[in-house]
């Protein structure tokens, strides 16, 4: 046999650039993050649905059962994925703070000049209901709309060569802010008076949200700037029938 007879044909595909086991545990990382994002999408719908919308649970109980329900969400999610919460949170930190501290003063201010001013309580019930209906739950919203999908997409992507350069990069945030505005929106349609057009402003003010997450992949940005609208909710519109459902 010739050694012309062993050349490659020029007909023959080109080998791979990565081998088979390397796409293969990229396809499997990309699922499994990508299955918590639809664990995550149901559970945004189902907790409001039946907690608030079927059983009509006092709204500070369906506080603390939606609280209980995200943050298993997000510990499930780390745990079966390997992630580092202390690695997570020290990630751009002191950027983190202060977009947060940015896009929580923008809230109040779309607070105030949407919302008209009403009476609230007063007294220790006024403070509990600061932690409570603000610092708590705008929290937990900030984690589970905002910063919960965001990180998810970037992990879905942690092996991947779009990662490598900055168009891939983008094209990762594009997915990322989708799938936030996604959560946001099916989570609000789990209520009955979100299920209009009125759906579309906590739509938009994720864009805002968003921000600090995207810019820095560090989770605690969202949570500070979704604490800061339900502060200023609770505080300047106590009766709110946006900011603070279910109403």
């Amino acid at each position: 046999m010739s050694s012309a007879s062993l050349a490659p044909s020029p007909l023959r595909p080109a080998a791979k650039a990565w081998p088979d086991g390397a796409v293969g545990a990229e396809l499997a990382t990309a699922t499994r993050h990508l299955a918590w994002l639809s664990a995550g999408l149901g559970l945004s719908f189902a907790v409001p649905y039946l907690f608030a919308d079927r059983l009509d649970l006092g709204k500070d109980l369906y506080y603390g059962l939606y609280g209980a329900a995200v943050l298993t969400l997000c510990a499930a999610w780390m745990r079966d994925t390997h992630q580092s919460l202390a690695a997570l949170v020290s990630r751009r930190w002191r950027w983190a703070l202060l977009l947060g501290g940015l896009a929580a003063a923008v809230s109040v201010i779309v607070v105030s000049r949407t919302e008209d001013a009403t009476a609230h309580p007063g007294g220790i019930e006024f403070i509990g209901a600061i932690i409570w209906r603000g610092l708590f739950y705008g929290a937990i919203d900030g984690l589970l709309l905002t910063a919960f999908p965001i990180l998810v997409v970037f992990a879905a992507f942690s092996g991947s060569r779009l990662r490598r350069r900055w168009p891939g990069i983008v094209a990762i945030g594009v997915m990322a802010l989708a799938a936030s505005v996604l959560m946001t929106a099916t989570y609000h349609l789990g209520y009955s008076d979100f299920r209009s057009e009125k759906v579309r402003k906590p739509m938009a003010g994720d864009l805002i949200w968003a921000a600090p997450v995207l810019a820095t992949l560090n989770p605690i940005g969202a949570p500070i700037a979704h604490a800061g609208l339900h502060v200023a909710a609770v505080t300047h519109s106590y009766d709110t029938d946006l900011f603070l459902p279910p109403h």
